[in-house]
């Protein structure tokens, strides 16, 4: 098919040419006709020519059954108006005038879940990034802000609780058996941060007492079955305002913070101003139903959009270009809660290793784009893992340049400067650079350019002058044409007794480099660049980009010995987890090698020792963080392992991971075993720290024994499954169990799902266990599960947890050598396109990859891309195939 696909681009941004003063809205809801009465003051803005051209006043909307149309009070024959697919034309007189306009919308027939719909029987929005337009005629863009007062009419008894935007000012009941809610925002705000709930929901109450002495109530609304489930969500939410006040002085600003989880939604959560949507899946959380994974998910996310309410809500965006303005900055602050509320050093690991696995592949795929993309067809492509993610590392990099001290003062100008405004990333830089009177230019770079940038480290020892050389090459793999990034690189020296030392800083390179505790910042900003330090009078080994310092791939040819010293001697946790990983990766990829060749494999004595030191620490010292170590025994992923290669063998891949699990399993079954058993813990569960590490450690043990597959082993897991009262244990030992070939395994999962048939969110775990099974004939088990009576195209969260696992998890079954999970893949793409084109676009991002993989591979994917081109209906999945062809 042909589709008009309008390219927008930033360079072609011009400002609204009206002001709207004040936003009146009637909803008088109905499931399947909904009435929306919009009452709109607007002003033309007096800095904007009035030529015949801009005097048309241009207002968007989609889907929408035009009502009426009034202007000052004047109904308007159609001649007065013009209506089309996508917008609504008038030419209304004056400088100052009243636009009402009413529309008719069908809420139960929305299953793209953009704008107002129907979740479980509850009324529901989506606004972000474009669904305001889906609900009634206006300029929906994100820096036309305005005040919002809502009145809200329905059932009262099908619809008890009204909610919106702000604070609650008149409630009542009509005669004919409605009830009406009015709610007024008193903050400017756009379009996309507007909200509307109405259902039949409870709510957990609590309140916090501000900084500034003021009350504010707390509410989290859910069906009643969930209620219990949510005061790990109501804690979370108070430690984040409380955080937010001492580590940013930010205090909340209206009388009331609600929250509502709803099951059927695209995306994590929402922030709308007072008002945040919820997927349920980031609310809903006790031992019985959600693991620790899914605590820490509560925990990020609740925090994360209540950050929000001044990162996006008081300071937004000017466009969605910007769109790391507000996401990126947001991202840094839940990961630098979560660090000061579980382990800075564990969680550092955490985001680097999904940033690698992930945002990586995304840098150098098709749907490669910098963190402010240039261009775009459909903004919901653009919520991506670099926009996030790679957003949240610059941001850091502002922090790791600046100190903590002066990051903080460049938020308080950029607060200051800028509240109640639509803005750019520009002036979130320039707040930074001013507050600190630095020149920060050159970070520019780090917003315009794609790609990951590459760092080429060489370092040169004299032992005559008792100095050392460091030198950096940057590039960026497909750009010989880049400019170079500013890259704050954290380094570290240590002597061979793993005690840190403190070399000179040679003169010539002072001005930067700066000394903070025991690590240099060294300050990159070219392409080619020398740091040398005096002072050494013997070798020093070397730690390089601790704490992960910038987003980069760094080249540097460490030795085995090097690397093994690093994993136990370095005094940044990071770098140790770091070095394992990087000799881990060495191993995998000789062995990769030797496979290539037909030869057998190996397991070098290198990383076996380490993998035995390791694993006796964990054994042996109540003192270490179990969790550090838990991370260092993990092997790479197969995603990361996938991007150290340009051309992927799957068979290689897949078989040498899961041989070098097995070997270490076999070798050091009696230490693994002790190590499980030492972590055996018979107490009520808790969500901290402590509890989190030893049961993260248990269950990696456990992982790596299950792969010899004994009948003991099978019997040791089966008793964690049974015996086990957290969700956390019991996944993992129905996982193990999951891609072993025993009696087992099928009674575990029958039991499962009679057990937690009713409960969604853990359903979804018994549907991702099985999609991402080893198991011969998973492809077979992933089609029935899709033709499950509890499985449904329209629930987001489910196809998830079926299609989404198995095509990115599953990868040698999904790379099947005649490409049959292809083609079906294809099949659900072109089902959901239907239904929900931005979870048809989120699904479709595996055969993106298709230049990756062998020529056969490559055909048959391409095949099927091409295929999709000729039949997709939605401009979401368009522009991928259109990006990936």
């Amino acid at each position: 098919m042909t589709l008009e696909a309008k390219v927008n681009y930033l360079s072609e941004y011009q400002p609204c040419d009206f002001e709207v003063l004040s936003v009146n809205l009637l909803f008088e809801l109905s499931a399947s006709s909904t009435l929306v009465t919009n009452r709109m003051l607007i002003k033309r803005l007096a800095s904007r020519s009035v030529s015949e051209s801009e005097n048309k006043l241009k207002l968007n909307g989609e889907g929408l059954v035009l009502k009426s149309v009034r202007l000052n009070g004047q109904l308007l024959s159609e001649a007065g108006f013009q209506v089309t697919q996508e917008h609504l034309f008038l030419s209304p007189e004056g400088d100052e005038f009243e636009l009402e306009v009413v529309t008719e919308i069908n809420p139960q027939a929305n299953t793209a879940l953009e704008g107002l719909y129907l979740s479980s029987g509850n009324f529901c929005t989506q606004c972000e990034a474009e669904g305001f337009r889906r609900i009634t005629y206006f300029f929906d863009r994100p820096d036309v802000l305005s005040v919002y007062q809502t009145k809200i009419i329905a059932d009262k008894q099908a619809y008890p609780v009204l909610l919106s935007n702000g604070n609650l000012i008149e409630s009542g009941e009509l005669a004919d058996g409605r009830h009406f809610a009015i709610w007024h925002d008193p903050f400017k705000k756009p379009c996309y941060l507007f909200a509307l709930i109405a259902g039949d929901l409870v709510s957990l109450e609590d309140q916090y007492f501000t900084a500034d002495n003021r009350t504010i109530k707390l509410c989290i609304y859910t069906d009643p079955h969930h209620l219990p489930h949510c005061r790990h969500a109501m804690d979370s939410l108070i430690h984040a305002m409380r955080w937010d006040e001492q580590r940013f002085g930010l205090t909340y600003d209206l009388d009331t913070y609600m929250i509502v989880a709803v099951d059927d939604f695209n995306m994590g959560a929402m922030e709308n101003k007072g008002l945040n949507i919820f997927n349920s899946k980031y609310v809903l959380a006790d031992p019985q139903t959600a693991t620790d994974v899914d605590y820490e998910g509560v925990e990020a996310v609740i925090a994360h959009e209540y950050f929000h309410n001044w990162t996006g809500n008081r300071v937004t965006c000017r466009d969605w270009f910007q769109l790391t303005l507000k996401e990126g900055l947001t991202v840094f602050r839940d990961q630098e809660f979560t660090a000061d509320r579980l382990s800075p050093a564990v969680k550092r690991i955490e985001d680097v290793r999904r940033l690698r696995s992930h945002q990586f592949a995304e840098d150098a795929g098709p749907m490669s784009h910098p963190i402010q993309p240039q261009s775009y067809i459909e903004m919901n492509n653009f919520y991506t893992l670099t926009v996030y993610e790679k957003g949240a590392e610059v941001v850091r990099l502002y922090q790791t340049l600046l100190g903590k001290d002066g990051f903080r003062k460049g938020m308080d100008l950029y607060f200051a400067r800028h509240d109640g405004q639509a803005v750019t990333v520009e002036d979130f830089r320039q707040a930074m650079a001013d507050a600190n009177q630095v020149d920060l230019d050159q970070m520019q770079a780090w917003y315009v350019q794609a790609g990951t940038p590459h760092l080429k480290v060489k370092a040169e020892y004299n032992a005559v002058n008792a100095s050392i050389k460091i030198g950096f090459q940057q590039y960026l793999k497909a750009d010989n044409s880049f400019s170079p990034f500013l890259i704050p690189f954290k380094i570290g020296f240590l002597n061979d007794q793993g005690e840190t030392l403190y070399p000179e800083v040679a003169a010539d390179y002072s001005s930067a480099v700066k000394l903070e505790g025991q690590d240099y910042v060294l300050k990159i900003s070219q392409e080619n660049q020398v740091f040398e330090f005096n002072g050494v009078s013997d070798k020093p080994q070397l730690s390089l980009l601790r704490g992960f310092s910038a987003p980069i791939i760094m080249e540097y040819q460490y030795s085995e010995k090097q690397l093994a010293f690093l994993a136990c001697h370095d005094t940044d946790s990071f770098n140790r987890w770091e070095s394992a990983q990087r000799l881990a990766l060495m191993e995998l990829m000789a062995n990769i090698a030797r496979f290539q060749a037909q030869q057998a494999y190996q397991l070098g004595a290198a990383y076996a020792d380490l993998f035995e030191t390791l694993v006796s620490q964990a054994l042996n010292s109540d003192q270490a963080d179990l969790a550090l170590l838990a991370y260092s025994l993990t092997l790479p992923d197969l995603n990361y392992l996938i991007e150290q290669y340009d051309a992927v063998d799957i068979e290689a891949l897949v078989s040498v991971h899961q041989q070098m699990k097995k070997s270490l399993a076999q070798k050091y079954e009696t230490l693994l075993f002790e190590v499980y058993q030492k972590c055996l813990a018979d107490q009520a569960y808790r969500y901290d720290k402590q509890q989190i590490a030893q049961r993260l450690m248990k269950n990696t043990a456990l992982s790596y024994l299950s792969s010899l597959a004994t009948d003991q082993i099978i019997t040791r897991i089966k008793q964690q499954y049974d015996q086990q009262s957290n969700m956390t244990d019991i996944q993992a030992a129905l996982q193990c169990l999951s891609n072993l070939t025993s009696p087992q395994t099928d009674s575990a999962l029958a039991h499962f799902y009679d057990k937690y048939q009713d409960e969604p969110l853990v359903l979804d775990k018994w549907f991702s266990i099985q999609a991402a099974s080893h198991r011969e004939g998973v492809f077979e088990t992933v089609q029935t599960l899709t033709a499950h009576p509890k499985f449904s195209y329209s629930n987001p969260n489910r196809v998830r947890s079926v299609i989404g696992v198995f095509c990115r998890q599953n990868i040698l079954a999904f790379h099947r050598k005649d490409g049959a999970a292809y083609a079906w893949l294809a099949e659900q793409v072109l089902k959901l396109d239907e239904i929900n084109p931005q979870v048809a676009a989120r699904m479709l991002v595996p055969l993106m990859q298709w230049r990756r993989f062998d020529a056969k591979r490559q055909d048959l994917m391409r095949s099927e891309l091409i295929s999709l081109m000729a039949n997709v209906q939605s401009k979401d999945v368009y522009e991928l195939l259109e990006k990936s062809l």
